[in-house]
């Protein structure tokens, strides 16, 4: 019995030696996971804090000291407006300066043009230059068309876009043409043109065509771009081909508008701003298109 008790009590006695070092071992195995993993954590967020910010940049120019600052109206003049206002937009180019909106205007509004078009649909034509006539210029231009005003327009919509296209622009609503609904069906398209006019080409202008903003009423399943072949310099030779589809593409998509802007500011032609329409392959293209100048028009 006695030598029974004795062996009990060594045996705990090793155990007790041995579990000091293990748990002592175990917490520090402990400590340094917590201490490694919580340090991976917050690097992590610190990571996607910086991704957020840079995220935030680009969206909103967030200022590095104040990352949230909160934006209020200024005192403004007669002719300004006592709210802010927000209209999204790419740069698709600077050579011509070309803007792109996304969802510029709604479905509805879309759809609503559209009906008010259908019925007056007429064969489009050109401007024609000295030495033109229709017969020598057909296939240049093969879409059909209608003119209409915001004034012309029950419903007000027409009315709410040319607002938003002044906004958009900062250009009053008082120099922009009426309206030119076009259709393109398929194999249809617009070669290559400028919607500037030369003098030396057309005659003296009493005004000129600034900017023009176009309006996408529909989607077009495949084709049906709108081209800038000489988008930054690029195919300006003698060998370009007119009715060539090529350079920078914008593809049409419900609801969104392009800007491109016509002129240098000092009231030169921009030889980049020549553009045109890719012929529709499958589906059918709808835009409305807004040419503006650079003096007011009659209403």
């Amino acid at each position: 019995m006695k030598s029974s008790r004795g062996s009990k009590t060594v045996g705990s006695g090793s155990w007790w030696s041995l579990g000091l070092p293990l748990v002592f071992f175990l917490c520090l195995v402990f400590f340094l996971s917590g201490f490694f993993g919580s340090a991976l954590f917050f690097q992590q967020d610190e990571r996607s804090a910086r991704s957020r910010l840079r995220s935030g940049r680009l969206l909103e120019a967030v200022d590095d000291e104040v990352p949230e600052r909160s934006f209020y109206p200024m005192s403004h003049g007669k002719s300004g407006e006592a709210s802010l206002t927000s209209i999204p937009f790419q740069i698709l180019s600077w050579s011509p300066r070309a803007l792109y909106f996304p969802n510029f205007a709604t479905v509805e509004q879309c759809q609503s043009v559209v009906k008010m078009a259908k019925a007056e649909l007429r064969p489009s034509t050109l401007a024609l230059r000295k030495g033109e006539t229709a017969e020598n210029t057909k296939g240049i231009r093969t879409s059909s068309g209608m003119f209409i005003s915001a004034s012309e327009d029950k419903s007000g919509v027409l009315d709410l876009i040319e607002e938003k296209i002044a906004r958009a622009t900062m250009i009053p609503r008082s120099h922009g043409e009426a309206f030119n609904v076009l259709r393109y069906e398929i194999g249809q398209r617009y070669h290559a043109h400028f919607d500037a006019f030369n003098p030396a080409e057309y005659g003296p202008q009493k005004s000129q065509r600034v900017a023009s903003f176009l309006l996408y009423l529909s989607d077009v399943e495949e084709g049906g771009e709108t081209m800038f072949p000489f988008e930054n310099g690029m195919n300006m030779d003698n060998s370009y081909d007119f009715r060539n589809c090529i350079g920078l593409k914008v593809k049409p998509r419900r609801g969104d508008g392009l800007l491109f802007y016509s002129l240098f500011p000092n009231g030169t032609i921009d030889p980049t701003s020549i553009h045109g329409s890719c012929p529709v392959i499958k589906g059918e293209k709808w835009v409305a298109t807004k040419w503006i100048r650079d003096q007011e028009q009659d209403d």
